[in-house]
């Protein structure tokens, strides 16, 4: 790790208000906006009050650019984007958008986040065989369930845990099964890089509220161009079709991209921030952001171990993220949390865990002031 990573957050602290008033520990759940992001939202809002929709054009600047953003940071085109209010709408999109018939099978994980949970666990209710494995079976466990099965549904990083698959391995017996493979990729993107292509993955939601460090409301959903005439959209609205500039069209003719998947009018102001925050992390690198990120994770796994405290999940630099959740027998996580909040630290109590999530502008410093007021 270069020099230059672990001192990054003193070049980008300017760009994060909120270091003013928190230590922010808790960019797994909702992040601070990052001040190009916030500097966007406000200059729309602006905009909007003093002249309407007069610079209606400037919008459609704006969603291009999310999605060219968008697309850049995953290694994507801009024609595989759909702009969706949250990651939810995004797996929902591939869940019930499939033609599925009773005799397929899914694969899926027991540990998930509920939002790729439950419209897995809905399929059964069509004859779908949902097989349900670990987030830490192994690769050989994963082989066998996926064959025969029309899609595999896995997110990057374990929202609790912080568990970090292989993307690109789990890809391979995908491809090998010829497996449909959809990525939940919110605890993961703007933190870790994600390469589609490589990893061979067919579709991908987040949202841009957390490591992408946007706004709450607007999120991308990634479609390979060679699934989107497989994948149907589930809602349907005027902005669906080719022709949607057209009022006066009948003509139920999809768009020719991932358009095809926004129903209606967009978040516009939502937009103008997550377009500005993928620019930046663009900008910044992910390559140099991840180091950041797993120094501080591991900061802080080492040091609440040192304390006694035992972590979720056995942390190591294969399968580690920026999310570290830690416990200690006979100490309430939530009073824990009570105790940071009121000096100022922000962490988050979750299933009995203290879950904290640091994002490359936080200073070492700040880690260790967390850990010294842990009891």
């Amino acid at each position: 790790m270069g020099f230059e990573n672990l001192s990054l957050w003193k070049s980008h602290r300017d760009q994060f208000p909120v270091t003013q008033n928190l230590i922010y520990l808790n960019h797994a759940a909702v992040a601070p906006l990052a001040k190009p992001a916030a500097d966007a939202m406000a200059h729309l809002a602006d905009d909007a009050c003093r002249f309407g929709s007069l610079h209606y054009d400037t919008w459609l600047d704006a969603y291009e650019g999310l999605r060219v953003a968008a697309a850049r940071l995953i290694n994507a085109h801009r024609d595989e984007i759909a702009i969706v209010k949250n990651t939810s709408e995004g797996i929902a999109t591939v869940a019930l958008g499939l033609d599925w018939k009773p005799g397929h099978a899914v694969v899926a994980f027991r540990e998930e986040f509920p939002a790729n949970y439950y419209p897995w666990l809905r399929l059964a209710d069509k004859g779908v065989d949902v097989r349900w494995l670990s987030i830490h079976d192994g690769l050989d466990v994963i082989d066998r369930a996926a064959q025969g099965a029309r899609l595999l549904a896995i997110s990057h990083v374990n929202y609790l845990t912080g568990h970090r698959v292989d993307l690109q391995a789990i890809g391979e017996i995908c491809h090998r099964r010829d497996c449909l493979y959809f990525v939940d990729a919110i605890q993961g993107l703007g933190a870790y890089p994600i390469d589609v292509r490589a990893a061979r993955i067919h579709a991908l939601a987040a949202d841009g509220h957390k490591w992408l460090l946007g706004p709450e409301g607007c999120g991308i959903l990634y479609v390979h161009k060679e699934l989107q005439n497989e994948l149907v959209p589930v809602e349907f609205g005027w902005t669906n079709v080719a022709a949607y500039a057209d009022y006066a069209s009948r003509d139920m003719t999809l768009r020719p991209d991932a358009g095809r998947y926004e129903c209606g009018t967009l978040n516009t102001i939502g937009i103008f921030g997550l377009r500005a925050s993928i620019h930046y992390l663009n900008q910044t690198g992910i390559h140099n952001i991840t180091p950041a990120v797993d120094a501080l994770a591991t900061q802080i796994a080492a040091s609440v171990t040192a304390k006694g405290y035992v972590l979720s999940t056995p942390r190591t630099p294969a399968n580690g993220s920026g999310i570290v959740s830690f416990r200690k027998a006979g100490l309430d996580s939530r009073l824990i949390v009570k105790t940071l909040r009121g000096a100022g630290i922000i962490t988050a109590p979750r299933q009995g865990w203290v879950r904290t999530s640091p994002h490359f502008y936080i200073s070492p410093e700040e880690v260790a002031r967390m850990i010294d007021l842990i009891p």
